[in-house]
């Protein structure tokens, strides 16, 4: 057994050799592989009705392309797709046949999208996977020695009235990760298979954190999907530590976990008593702080692999107590429409994770963004090589499923280059905005002047626990709404005064765009902004009433959803207003238009 491991470790260190080279290759020859990707496409899909519909006729050239193809965004396809989940099963969008549907995380506004997708597309995203460990171990050695404790969650499928299956991308990633036969000691996990197929939350959160603490010297990194996610599991572990403790102690499990198939292979984890991992497993989580926790728990963990960029980024302070500063990587960029791209340096500071596009996967084009300018946006689309260091763009793809010019709505720029590849930081959705007159406040502006308002609760030991938005049109003039979760940690029980609320709320409004400004303070068509302070717990429950799973789900920056917004306010604990006008000068207003 142990000639056996070893050839494996030999045969995958191999692969990765060839992974590795295959980066180099592609990336020194990207315009070349876009060229040929967007003549496969386009050439594979001659005949759908989309393509003819629009007047392309078979032509597979880049020119005719361009200029026959619209520019457009999920709006312009919903009709398709509607007919698509209905049952139509003819080459609308795609030559081959649709085998699901992927449903987003909700970020724009807080509705999802259905997203076609086919077999193929799913490979697609096995190789870049494929991609990640290669890299991680040329900066990571010895992974193959250990596991990882990789948080996963998915929900229930659902059918769409035309038979189609309609899942997240986590529970489409576990359904697959549950069919691969092929072992990878470089990329092993702690937690069974069926843990991650569990739908009951609580059984899979505390299902795999038993795992995890049960073999916790073997664990080498830890993480899950999204930052918030992962964190929510340590709110959950700081509830239920005695239950786990109670578990390792005796050598059996919670009755709470029902599932049959659960039980059975945590119990082949669980195996038998360890009072002595128990005992120190009470005396990490049992202490004043929990800051440190996660190498407390897991002595080995070399990093923690979650994805915090863009407003995401709110989440590393809280990683950094937990974690006591271990590497933050971020490996992959995804999209529920496209397979993008991998940091090919995931040890670097968590602010500057940049991702290189994989030129294979799909064929992109690019909107340059000019934030004080907004006419100049109208320019035409530029290609993967013809980027700009330093420039903002607007990501639009065009990939095999059928997804033609299609505007992702994330906003990138471009840090560098990878050979002939650029390589981009993710900067923010681009349409999740605040807007009550002229004024348009875009997710960026608003996470950075919820960060600066936020330096004012570090006083009372208190943090952001999460935030979302909404434009209230009801009062007269409408007005920004921002929902805060608060949390109070450490020693202090002092409550923070209104005033420290009251101050947050014009800190916000001062932070944000001199449009914005010139609104509220000269024309008074803009209310003050408005904080309300929501239930511990809130934000949980949101995720839960998104039917997202628990790793998938993002929290919208900006909430439109009627229900959404009823949840919230049906948690409000207290509400505070700005006290005063933010200051704006005239010009303020010249120097936003240069």
């Amino acid at each position: 057994m142990h000639k056996a491991q070893e050839e494996c470790t030999y045969a995958v260190v191999e692969e990765y050799k060839k992974a590795l080279e295959f980066i180099e290759e592609v990336t020194e020859k990207a315009d070349e592989v876009q060229e040929r990707v967007l003549t496969e496409i386009l050439s594979r899909n001659a005949d759908v009705e989309y393509l003819r519909r629009h007047g392309l006729d078979g032509h597979t050239d880049k020119r005719t392309f361009k200029n026959t193809i619209p520019v457009i965004t999920y709006e312009e396809i919903r009709p398709d797709v509607t007919r698509i989940a209905n049952g139509d099963s003819s080459q609308l969008l795609c030559s081959q046949p649709i085998s699901e549907l992927v449903i987003s995380s909700g970020t724009s506004g807080g509705q999802p999208k259905l997203i076609p997708t086919t077999e193929e597309e799913m490979g697609r995203w096995q190789f870049l996977c494929s991609l990640v460990m290669p890299v991680v171990s040329k900066y990571v050695p010895g992974l193959h020695k250990g596991k990882g404790l990789y948080f996963m969650f998915i929900c229930a499928e659902i059918k769409t009235p035309g038979g189609l299956i309609a899942r997240n991308g986590s529970t489409r990633f576990g359904k697959s990760y549950s069919n691969n036969a092929y072992f990878d000691p470089y990329d092993s996990y702690t937690s069974p298979i069926e843990t991650f197929l569990c739908l009951d939350s609580y059984q899979s959160i505390y299902s795999q954190m038993l795992c995890g603490l049960c073999q916790h010297k073997q664990v080498l990194r830890v993480g899950g999907v999204f930052a918030v996610g992962f964190i929510r599991v340590f709110h959950f572990l700081e509830k239920h530590w005695k239950l786990l403790c109670d578990d390792i102690r005796t050598g059996t499990l919670n009755p709470q976990i029902t599932d049959t198939s659960v039980r059975d292979a945590v119990m082949k984890v669980l195996k038998q008593p360890d009072p002595e991992l128990a005992e120190f497993i009470e005396a990490q989580c049992g202490s004043e702080s929990w800051q440190g926790i996660i190498p407390k728990l897991w002595p080995n963990t070399k990093y923690v692999d979650v994805i915090v960029t863009g407003t995401m980024s709110q989440y590393i302070p809280t990683l950094d107590y937990y974690s006591n500063g271990l590497p933050i990587v971020s490996t992959t960029y995804v999209s529920s429409e496209c397979f993008c791209g991998v940091n090919l340096n995931p040890l670097c500071n968590p602010t500057e994770i940049a991702y290189t596009l994989i030129p294979s996967l799909a064929y992109f084009e690019f909107l340059p963004i000019y934030r004080n300018n907004k006419q100049k946006e109208e320019e035409e689309l530029v290609d993967l090589a013809d980027v700009q260091l330093g420039q903002e763009y607007e990501l639009v793809v065009t990939t095999y499923a059928g997804l033609y010019r299609y505007r992702v709505g994330d906003v990138l720029r471009v840090a560098g280059f990878k050979n002939k590849a650029p390589q981009f930081n993710f900067v923010c959705r681009r349409n999740v905005i605040l807007s009550i007159d002229y004024d348009k406040t875009d997710e960026l502006e608003l996470q950075t002047a919820v960060k600066k308002a936020t330096a004012h609760l570090v006083p009372f030991d208190a943090q952001l626990t999460d935030y979302t938005s909404f434009a209230d049109t009801s009062t007269i003039p409408g007005h920004y709404v921002l929902y805060w979760e608060i949390t109070q940690t450490g020693s202090s029980t002092h409550p923070i005064p209104d005033s420290v609320f009251e101050t947050c709320c014009l800190t916000v409004e001062e932070s944000l765009t001199s449009i914005y400004r010139l609104a509220r303070s000269s024309h008074k068509t803009v209310g003050p902004l408005e904080i309300k302070v929501v239930k511990g717990g809130t934000f949980d429950e949101l995720a839960i009433a998104s039917g997202a799973s628990i790793d998938q789900y993002k929290t919208p920056r900006c909430v439109k959803f009627a229900p959404i917004v009823e949840l919230l306010n049906s948690r409000v604990v207290s509400s505070y207003f700005s006290p005063a006008f933010p200051e704006w000068v005239p010009q303020d207003l010249v120097a936003s238009l240069n």
